[in-house]
């Protein structure tokens, strides 16, 4: 019975989150600054969508697709919020989260041998779930000294004719980089250039710091003229406070559309039916409670940065998401060690950039995705260590 694990499974690293979590679970008094999900509550009239739809009996399957309310409403968001005009019926899938969306992409898309684009430092997901597919993650590196933006010289280098497409992810995890509309339209460019698709992770888009309360984000789905090449994954868990949801969707061409609901069919049937409910309500009635939220991360930013800056870690200013990627070279330890010493012996977590890719190497990502109080406690902390 050797060799059970089949072996494209057996040689996949176990996420450099997790297993640095495990360690955080163990330790008392620890104040962290490590997990990805927000710290406020799902706003109370959304989950009251949710468990209306209980009393009212919707405990059963909806259609693969999602429910027609709900993809109709997320096509009156993405043409209200990003001027993109999607057909509910045919072009908009609703997911089990955005990370379904993102493995239902490559596997329609990529056939065995293909390669697929990819920025680093990334979510630590995208290499494994291009790989689970048997095509070929072909990493390109982002650079503090450009703000961690993907830049189209990069891509040319790693470019080659069995490239399928670029999974992009703006606002970034863990780097907090953006693009602007020029910078989106650029990498489209290339796309077309190169005739890729274009996997747009843009499940941070709301949490836009370059933006005032009444500018639309860019979103590489507000491009009508690379409407065929754009596959967006999106989801509420960041922006409306709602991770134990589990609710994304995907909006593309009909025809990958359809390829990625054949295998949601098959593997998971359809997405949480009270779920699909409260996100009717978080797209229809959301809008205040993103934005109030969205405030409240910006406050703690500019406050994390400059703590940060003051204790001589040198720190790109992040433009969006909830992550901060300091450089921690200055504390002369690599990221393994400071991130390990920080946590065992000042009670403070943190993750090693390296988890992100091996360009994060001598960064750590933090996330002010937490209290102000305890942010601040971290810092006195953090100060300890370096004083």
């Amino acid at each position: 019975m050797g060799g059970r694990v089949a072996s494209h499974v057996a040689c996949l690293p176990k996420s450099g989150i997790r297993k640095f979590f495990d360690i955080v679970a163990q330790s008392k008094d620890v104040v962290s600054l490590g997990v990805g999900e927000p710290d406020f509550d799902t706003p109370w009239h959304i989950s009251r969508a949710a468990t209306t739809c209980l009393e009212d009996g919707g405990t059963h399957y909806t259609s693969n697709l999602g429910t027609p309310a709900l993809r109709q409403a997320i096509a009156r968001y993405l043409d209200r919020r990003f001027g993109a005009g999607f057909d509910w019926e045919r072009e908009i899938l609703v997911t089990v989260g955005v990370s379904e969306a993102i493995d239902l992409a490559i596997r329609a898309i990529a056939s065995p041998g293909d390669e697929i684009l990819y920025h680093e430092p990334c979510f630590v997901s995208y290499a494994p779930t291009i790989r689970l597919a048997h095509a070929v993650p072909v990493a390109v590196e982002t650079k503090a000294s450009d703000g961690f933006r993907l830049r189209v010289r990069e891509l040319e280098k790693k470019v080659t004719p069995k490239t399928k497409a670029i999974l992009l992810n703006f606002p970034c995890n863990p780097t907090g980089a953006t693009l602007s509309g020029a910078e989106m339209r650029e990498l489209l460019e290339f796309a077309a250039r190169h005739d890729i698709l274009v996997l747009a992770d843009e499940v941070y888009s709301e949490l836009n710091y370059t933006l005032g309360p009444d500018d639309t984000p860019p979103s590489f789905a507000g491009f009508p003229e690379y409407r065929d090449r754009v596959v967006l994954l999106n989801g509420f868990s960041k922006s409306w406070a709602m991770t134990g949801f589990r609710l994304g969707y995907a909006c593309g061409p009909a025809d990958i559309i359809d390829a990625m609901m054949k295998i949601h069919q098959y593997c998971i049937m359809s997405a949480p039916t009270l779920s699909q409910a409260a996100g009717v309500e978080a797209m229809d009635r959301g809008d205040a409670d993103v934005g109030r939220m969205r405030g409240e991360y910006r406050r703690r930013r500019d406050y994390l940065v400059g703590a940060l800056r003051s204790l001589g870690l040198e720190t790109v200013e992040p433009q969006g998401a909830f992550y901060i990627f300091p450089s921690v070279a200055s504390a002369g330890l690599d990221d393994e060690e400071f991130a390990m010493r920080l946590l065992k012996d000042f009670g403070v977590a943190c993750v090693p950039g390296g988890a992100f890719g091996a360009c994060g190497r001598g960064f750590v990502r933090m996330s002010y995705a937490t209290s102000m109080q305890k942010i601040r406690v971290a810092v006195e902390r953090i100060g300890k260590m370096l004083g």
